[in-house]
Formats: C-alpha cells, sequence, structure tokens
C-alpha cells in the first residue's frame, strides 16, 4: 500500500471491485483501516469513503488472499549493497501467497524488474503447489507508471502495459485493467511488459544525464544552460526538453537502469550507454559540492569546513512529499563530510523518514519558512524547487544560493545566485 499500491487500489475501487490491500506496516495497516491515508497526494477522504463502503480493508493476513480473484503486486526493488538486483521483496512476498494460491487466480507483477523475472522467478515458486501457469492460474507483468505531483495523469488516466505469461493470461489481464483504466496497450509477452517499463527509465536516466553533462561544459564556456534548453525547445519536432540537476532521485530512474545491466551480462552485453549516464548522473551532486565549496571561497573567504548550510528542498522532485533516492541525503553527506552544517526547509517533508540508505538521517526536522532565520546561513543549497515557495524572499535573505533546478529565474539581482 505504497506509492504505487495504494493509488492503484483506490482506481480499482473507483471502478466498483472490492479491495483488499495487503502491507506489512502494522502502522500504515492501522491508519488506512481507520481511513487515513499515509500518501499526500491520496487525501484522507477518499480511504475515509472506501473504508466506509465495506468495500476496502487493509490486512498482512496471506491466507485473505485465498479470497481475490486477482492479486497484485506493487513491491520495492532495489539494488544490493553490490548495486545488483535485490528481488528478495518480489520473492518473499511471492512465497508468501504460494500456499494460497488457487485454481483461477491471476497474479499480476507491477514492480519494475528486469525481463525474465515474471516467468523465472515468480512462476516457479507460484507452481510449486502443483498448480500451473496459463491453465490453473494466469500470471501476467504490468509496469507501474506512476508519476507523482503530476496534476495531468493518474492512475486511471495513464495507458496500462500489460503482457502476460501465454494468450489467454494477457488476454485476461487486459479485460481486468481495461475496466480500471481508459487504455490498455497489450503487448506479446511479460518480457516485453518488462523491457518497456526499463526502456521508459533508461531513456529518462541517458538524456538527463546528456543535459548534466552539457551544463558542466557550457558553464566552463559562460553559457546558460537553461537559455539554450528553453530556446532549443521551440524546435517543434526532433527534440524533447530535459533539464539538468543536482542528481537523480526517486525509485525508479536511479536504480531501474542497472537491473538491465545486470541481465545483459548473462548474454555476454555491455550496457555502455546505461553505465556511463549513471557514472554521470551519480557525479552530479559531486558538482553542486564543489561549486558550493568554491562560491564560499570566491564570494565569502570561507571554507566549507564550519560553514552553516541551508538545504531548500529534500524531497526527490517538487510538490511530493517522497524522498526516495533524493539527491538531497547525497548532498547533505557530502557537504557534512567537508565540515559543513546542514539544516533543511521543504513544506512537504516536516521530517526525514527512515530509508536504506541514509537511515542516520532519519528524525530530522525542517526549519520554518523564517526569511530573518534564513540570513543567518553561510549559503543555501536550492535542491528542489517545489511551488509555491516564497523564492524572491529566500533571494534577498541569503547572502549566497546555489540554484540547482533555475528555481531562482526571475530575480533580477543575480549578485547572489550561482547556477548549478
Amino acid at each position: 500500500m505504497g506509492y504505487v499500491g495504494l493509488p492503484l487500489a483506490v482506481a480499482v475501487y473507483a471502478a466498483g471491485y472490492p479491495v483488499l490491500g495487503f502491507d506489512i506496516d502494522p502502522v500504515k495497516i492501522s491508519a488506512l483501516n481507520d481511513g487515513q491515508s499515509p500518501i499526500g497526494r491520496i487525501g484522507d477522504k477518499i480511504i475515509a469513503e472506501m473504508r466506509a463502503s465495506g468495500r476496502f480493508e487493509v490486512t498482512k493476513d496471506y491466507g485473505k488472499l485465498a479470497d481475490c480473484d486477482v492479486i497484485i503486486l506493487c513491491v520495492p526493488t532495489p539494488l544490493n549493497r553490490h548495486r545488483e538486483p535485490d528481488l528478495s521483496y518480489i520473492t518473499g512476498t511471492t512465497q508468501g501467497l504460494a500456499p494460497y494460491l488457487r485454481t483461477g487466480q491471476m497474479i499480476v507483477l507491477e514492480s519494475t524488474t528486469y525481463p525474465g523475472t515474471t516467468r523465472e522467478v515468480m512462476c516457479p515458486i507460484l507452481e510449486m503447489g502443483g498448480l500451473k501457469s496459463g491453465q490453473d492460474f494466469f500470471l501476467a507483468f504490468s509496469p507501474e507508471r506512476e508519476d507523482p505531483g503530476n496534476p495531468d495523469y493518474h492512475t486511471a488516466t495513464i495507458p496500462k502495459i500489460v503482457g502476460g505469461d501465454g494468450a489467454d493470461a494477457s488476454a485476461l489481464a487486459g479485460q481486468f485493467y481495461g475496466s480500471v483504466v481508459k487504455r490498455i496497450v497489450e503487448v506479446s509477452s511479460c518480457e516485453v511488459a518488462e523491457a518497456v517499463k526499463l526502456t521508459e527509465n533508461i531513456f529518462r536516466s541517458v538524456n538527463i544525464a546528456l543535459v548534466n553533462e552539457l551544463k558542466i561544459i557550457y558553464d566552463r564556456m559562460g553559457i546558460d544552460i537553461w537559455e539554450v534548453i528553453e530556446a532549443a525547445k521551440t524546435k517543434p519536432f526532433g527534440y524533447m526538453a530535459f533539464y539538468p540537476g543536482p542528481g537523480l532521485g526517486g525509485h525508479c530512474i536511479p536504480i531501474d537502469p542497472f537491473y538491465l545491466t545486470w541481465k545483459a551480462k548473462e548474454y555476454n552485453v555491455h550496457t555502455r550507454f546505461i553505465e556511463l549516464a549513471g557514472e554521470i548522473n551519480t557525479m552530479a551532486p559531486v558538482h553542486v559540492v564543489d561549486k558550493l565549496v568554491d562560491s564560499l571561497s570566491l564570494r565569502k573567504r570561507m571554507s566549507l569546513n564550519g560553514a552553516k548550510i541551508l538545504m531548500f528542498g529534500v524531497a526527490y522532485k517538487k510538490n511530493v512529499e517522497d524522498t526516495r533516492e533524493s539527491p538531497a541525503f547525497t548532498l547533505i553527506e557530502l557537504i557534512e563530510g567537508k565540515g559543513g552544517k546542514v539544516d533543511f526547509y521543504d513544506p512537504f517533508v516536516p521530517e526525514i523518514p527512515h530509508t536504506r540508505e541514509h537511515h542516520e538521517m532519519a528524525g530530522r526536522r525542517s526549519v520554518p519558512f523564517d526569511p530573518e532565520l534564513f540570513s543567518n546561513y553561510d549559503a543555501a543549497v536550492i535542491c528542489t524547487d517545489h511551488d509555491g515557495v516564497d523564492y524572491i524572499s529566500i533571494a534577498r535573505s541569503v547572502d549566497l544560493i546555489i540554484d540547482t533546478r533555475n528555481a531562482l529565474k526571475a530575480v533580477a539581482d543575480r549578485s547572489r545566485i550561482v547556477r548549478a
């Protein structure tokens, strides 16, 4: 019942189905059953309505899955410490539901993963009890395409890719999702559907890496990358605007390309574009901190060691509370590793939650929005450009601002602003 599962549950409920939510987090389960949403873009009102209808409940009891006709897995697919796919959430959940699998059920995986996972990893686990895929139960892959904070698209309006383990599974998955979302795109197999989602995310990763590299090159030439992009995107064909930033965030783009890199080794293929893009995007926070160090030295004649730095935004993208893989955490680690002291302001993240890789930051709280308070900091870094923030007041309050998102483009006096 996270950033993928809960919006999907809402969409399926809206289509008229009774919905059973499954999660292992007792706090989340209790909140949802009390009509409270753990996700900002899913309001408490809709959850309370769903609960009051009698068509929605949340449980951690695998046994209740036997009552479901369709079971959809929306679980994390992170990388391990060796930057290899961690399928433990997929395998663990599949093993948990396998004893309750019955004839006629459809199992769908939505978690982004490498081609072959659904058929090669999930299917053998599900078949251990004697039931056969395509004959007794039906297995499919339909990648999530959520875009938190996007006001124009939501679960029911985003075209849904569907690929099954066999024609019957594809047809059944298409019929189910077709009753929930506006458009279905049926592909020939689970593997094609798995590859579609990786291709979408690799496309973004590579193009973001390109503009991050161009940013550094043009900066050395005294050319504003943001002005270049704004002019380039006036071409009505052959160009799509991507924007530089302080690094990649979110669960998809920083992680998913490496699922294909890992799988490609099985076929003796070296994924040079993907790995190079990963290297460039990984170095983006280092470039930002280098700019901060140089700017403090040149403009204020001071070192980063001992400097007070204010980070604006720790969410991985604007207008959401989602901090998964946020580059802000890497920036904080790099700055504090050089002796700086970092506080943050984020209207969407009052407190940093526990994360897999940056658990030591959990519990840090946002400072209030107070321009007088901001003036006490030696420099600020704009990491996330949330809408509705008074950037004019920020520009007036802080002597030095490293702007990684072009959030201060409307500020006339550029003397305090450094783009990075």
